[in-house]
């Protein structure tokens, strides 16, 4: 439910729509005008170095303010205001131009602009940022878990890798590159909304910043290959990243489950409740669960995504899961695993 705190703005913008017949489309916590306006004969999307940032601006301005502003001087390709779900503008937008000229003539004739007593607008180029980090993620997290996880929250992942984290002790931070500007905001704010979990630690989402990419380049890299999209190829089988099979259990324990269970009991934690769901299955057989487990006196749920292929041990489907899952949850909890 929008909660609009200035009633008259809120008139006024209803009113500037209904006007001039514009339109106006929500979506992913965005408002777009435009991409491509109404009449546009182009052939392709304006060029690189066309669209502009604009920052610093009041909370209850909207559209029937800000798109006259910046048609003045130039022809708008698209315009695109970040909102709240309060109905208030998240103080920064994007409007994009059918050429650079004019995205130039915005910089030199906007930028400082006063748009309410007081309130001094920021505009500047627009910077086509495709890669966000993630710090924070244990040292057991692997590429296999963190991937489909991804892929579910946000869309668009062209590229990860995993390094260890050059601001957090004893953590990693992942890389993660997307197809397109657009897609690693989107995928930005979904992440940060989200306040993603990983194997029960809180991380951190940014954009890549260039020092800490010229950082990472220079430290060791876990190797991983290109996204697949259908489940892990060759390379990640022969790294027995997803199952339990080659794990060892101290003598006297059964499976996997039962170990993590005795560990919990020994540390007081309560028994884990475990969900797990199979939401895929390749052509190869694998299958791709979603999971979520509740340790009653552990801080966070631990959720996320593993790829097992059926065996011949003789488990169900969803006791293998389990068995997979507790293995990584031991890992997190620090439990001694040979």
């Amino acid at each position: 439910m929008e909660m609009w705190t200035n009633q008259s703005n809120k008139a006024a913008l209803q009113a500037w729509v209904k006007e001039t017949g514009i339109q106006l489309v929500q979506v992913n916590g965005q408002r777009k005008y435009g991409g491509p306006p109404p009449g546009w004969t182009g052939n392709a999307p304006p060029p690189p170095g066309s669209e502009v940032f604009i920052g610093k601006i009041p909370q209850d301005i909207y559209e029937d303010k800000l798109i006259p502003l910046f048609k003045s001087v130039g022809v708008l390709y698209e315009f695109r205001l970040m909102m709240t779900f309060s109905g208030l503008n998240r103080g920064f937008a994007y409007a994009k131009y059918t050429n650079r000229r004019s995205a130039q003539r915005a910089i030199a004739t906007l930028n400082n602009f006063e748009i309410q007593v007081g309130y001094l607008i920021q505009v500047c180029r627009s910077t086509d940022k495709c890669e966000l980090c993630i710090d924070g993620l244990a040292p057991s997290v692997q590429q296999c878990q963190l991937l489909p996880m991804l892929q579910e929250l946000t869309t668009g992942v062209l590229d990860i890798s995993l390094h260890p984290s050059p601001f957090r002790k004893q953590r990693q931070l992942a890389q993660v590159k997307y197809i397109s500007h657009q897609a690693a905001a989107m995928a930005k704010k979904a992440l940060v909304e989200g306040s993603l979990c990983l194997c029960g630690d809180q991380v951190e989402v940014d954009w890549l910043k260039p020092n800490t990419k010229q950082e990472l380049q220079n430290s060791p890299v876990q190797a991983f290959p290109k996204i697949f999209p259908s489940g892990p190829d060759r390379k990640t089988l022969s790294q027995g990243l997803c199952g339990p099979e080659d794990c060892c259990m101290p003598p006297g324990v059964g499976t996997v489950l039962d170990y993590l269970n005795m560990q919990c009991e020994e540390r007081q934690l309560g028994t884990p409740v475990f969900l797990t769901k199979c939401i895929q299955k390749n052509p190869e057989g694998w299958l791709r669960f979603w999971y979520q487990v509740v340790i009653p006196k552990y801080p966070s749920p631990f959720s996320g995504f593993i790829w097992l292929k059926p065996s011949h041990s003789g488990l169900e489907d969803h006791e293998m899961a389990k068995n997979a899952v507790a293995l990584q949850l031991l890992k997190a909890l620090g439990c001694p695993v040979v």
